[in-house]
Order: structure tokens, then sequence, then C-alpha cells
């Protein structure tokens, strides 16, 4: 049981790699912008994550791609994104390959 739980959390992420905030050329995972991935025995999924930006422009998209692209995995029954803005988000955040990615390190 804990493989399968291990092997979905790890396509979970993978999948969450290849969401990308339009105005940024770095993944929403790298960016620092996933807070939790909940999965429960039903393979129901619950993620927090938030934006650069309350504000973001292009909010409705980025949440509708992590949803499409975390249904693709297999077995997922559900998936919900809530978006939370405390802790707000910031540049240390994101990890070693995106601050390099962004000029940052």
């Amino acid at each position: 049981m804990e493989k399968n739980f291990l092997e979905t959390e790890e396509k979970i992420v993978a999948v969450l790699k290849t969401v990308y905030d339009p105005e940024i050329p770095v993944n929403v995972y790298d960016l620092g912008l996933i807070y939790d991935v909940d999965i429960d025995d039903e393979k129901n999924v619950v993620i927090q994550m938030t934006l650069t930006a309350p504000n973001c422009p292009v909010t409705d998209f980025i949440v509708e791609d992590v949803i499409m692209k975390v249904e693709s995995v297999d077995g997922i029954k559900s998936v919900k994104v809530d978006l939370v803005f405390e802790p707000a988000w910031d540049r240390d955040m994101m990890s070693d390959e995106a601050k390099l990615e962004l000029g940052f390190l």
C-alpha cells in the first residue's frame, strides 16, 4: 500500500512539473507554488497552492491546468485545488533549479 501511495505521489509531482505560469519559464512545483498534496485512500487529491501574486491574471488557466494534469494520473478519482495566500510566496520557496533558471543564483 505504501509503495502504491509513493508511486502515485511521484506521478503527481511529475505532472505538476509540466504546469507553467505562461509568464514565467519555470514550472509551478519548482517555483514553490505547491504547498501541499493530500491523497486520501480513495485517491481523491486536494492540492494547496499559491501564486506569485494574488492578482495573477492567469489564475484560472493555471488552476485548470493543475486539475486536468493531476486527473490524468492513473487511478486518481478527483482533484480539488485550494488557493491559499498564507504564507505569502517569496523567492526563497523556489528550488535551486528555478533560481538558476531565473538568474537568482
